[in-house]
């Protein structure tokens, strides 16, 4: 879990510089192309997927598998986690467009 990433790739669009001025990570240029990207959009359209499918086609965050565990000449079920042939679920696209984590908006109640 955790942050975009997008400040640790390079500059988002919307950051502003930093005490040093243009003098941050890229300096002028890095500056220069910020004024120059003005089609940015604030709004995210899709994510990365959370969810894994399996070998039959199911779509899950985790699959386990039942299995027979013979203790004291007593059959027991035991669920196992599966983690081999699973394949990621990729992009999936936003019903709704959602604000960039580094956009800069302060929310008020009036």
């Amino acid at each position: 879990m955790g942050a975009s990433g997008s400040k640790a790739r390079g500059l988002w669009p919307f950051a502003s510089p930093g005490p040093g001025g243009a003098s941050g990570p890229g300096g002028e240029q890095a500056l220069a192309r910020a004024r120059g990207c003005r089609s940015a959009t604030p709004f995210v359209f899709t994510r990365r997927g959370s969810m894994y499918y399996d070998e039959d086609g199911d779509l899950a965050h985790e699959f386990y598998e039942e299995t027979i565990v013979t203790k004291n000449g007593r059959k027991r079920a035991k669920l196992k986690r599966i983690h081999k042939n699973l394949i990621p679920q990729g992009i999936v696209k936003l019903e709704h467009p959602r604000i960039h984590v580094d956009f800069p908006v302060i929310i008020c109640e009036v």
